[in-house]
């Protein structure tokens, strides 16, 4: 069967490559095509447009790259419609992604929804979408099954993939003296910078972290870096700091971290599932957040507090992320703080409600297999 899958970030890319090796797994005739990233690529599926080029985040982002979200649509319409494929599978990415929908269900192909929007969190009548273009959805959090049947919609829950990739790289990894000798680090204890993945985040929120460091010379502060985005952004945003900059390496990273600062979005569960105590940090435009405001729903922003229903981790959000507040949080996570311990205990509770791994393999195979009675 053919497959036409879009992703739109990093995370969609990483959760799309686990979804296309499986894919090729369950169909092994499977002719998949992709908007993502070399993760999907590597994974076997045919890369036809890049992340890099289609991440805007916020009103105003969008609103000043128009131009070049139109051709973006445009483009993957023509694709779709020259491949003709068996099913179009969204990752994520609601507002090019629910477009997508419309105008694949339109023109007569399935579609799939792989990892729901946060429609919980705000602009909920997206539902409405939902129900009227997307023939499956597979959503990765317990707490979105109540969410959706209270909008009379079946959403199918069959795990976190999450689970499965970071376990998967943990037991290959080497030990932590390894580590650290590979990332070129000295014996001091490591802070993990964890500053998104898009241009705006990293240039608005990195500054702000990397400004904590001096106040703690014991530790040495490290920067994941994103491959897709430039070296200049980040050396840019940590000017006149002792911050190192280690690209393409988050995992290693997380792997011998005694603590974290983590723009919200998955970074926050995957620091989660390395166990490393986390303080996360989120700032946007002006605009964003006065609009954002307005509508979300939800108590809390980070994915590890929102699965928990409660505060785990704190949420520095605009006007809190100042460098007093950021000082004295950080200190409470380290290893001589109150928080530490109290913060890992909860890190297990949290595993225990996502269930075991596996996910991607189910959500594969209830894909081949829905479309093979389908076909019947």
């Amino acid at each position: 069967m053919r497959y036409f899958i879009i992703a739109g970030e990093p995370s969609g890319d990483l959760h799309g490559s686990n979804l296309v090796k499986n894919l090729r797994m369950a169909d092994p005739a499977a002719d998949i095509a992709c908007w993502g990233g070399e993760l999907m690529r590597e994974a076997g599926a045919r890369l036809l447009k890049h992340y890099r080029e289609t991440a805007f985040m916020g009103v105003w982002e969008v609103l000043v790259n128009i131009r070049r979200v139109k051709a973006n649509f445009a483009e993957c319409r023509r694709q779709i419609t020259e491949m003709k494929p068996d099913v179009v599978i969204l990752i994520d990415y609601p507002g090019f992604n629910l477009r997508m929908a419309r105008f694949a269900k339109e023109s007569g192909t399935r579609v799939f929804y792989y990892i729901s929007p946060k429609f919980w969190a705000w602009r909920e009548g997206r539902v409405k979408k939902i129900k009227q273009y997307v023939d499956r959805l597979y959503i990765i959090f317990p707490f979105e099954k109540d969410f959706y049947r209270r909008h009379e919609y079946l959403a199918v829950y069959l795990g976190n993939p999450l689970i499965d990739h970071v376990e998967e790289w943990r037991n290959r990894a080497p030990g932590h003296e390894a580590f650290k000798a590979s990332l070129g680090l000295d014996s001091r204890p490591v802070i993990a910078l964890l500053s998104g993945s898009r241009q705006q985040e990293v240039s608005r929120i990195l500054p702000l972290m990397a400004a904590a460091s001096p106040a703690f010379p014991d530790y040495q502060f490290v920067v994941a870096a994103m491959d897709h985005l430039p070296a200049e952004l980040y050396e840019k945003s940590t000017s006149g700091y002792p911050v190192k900059i280690i690209s393409g390496r988050t995992y290693d990273l997380l792997a011998v971290a005694e603590a974290a600062l983590v723009t919200s979005g998955t970074a926050t569960l995957e620091a989660a599932l390395f166990d490393v105590p986390q303080v996360v940090c989120y700032s946007t435009s002006p605009l964003t957040y006065t609009l954002a405001k307005r509508a979300i729903k939800v108590r809390f922003i980070s994915l590890v507090n929102l699965i928990m229903d409660r505060e785990v981790v704190r949420e520095l959000i605009q006007g809190d992320l100042s460098p007093e507040i950021l000082h004295q949080e950080l200190s409470d996570i380290l290893l001589t703080g109150y928080r530490h311990e109290l913060m890992k205990k909860d890190y297990m509770e949290l595993r225990e409600i996502l269930e075991g791994g596996g996910a991607s393999e189910r959500v594969a195979a209830d894909m081949v297999s829905n479309l093979n009675q389908k076909g019947e």
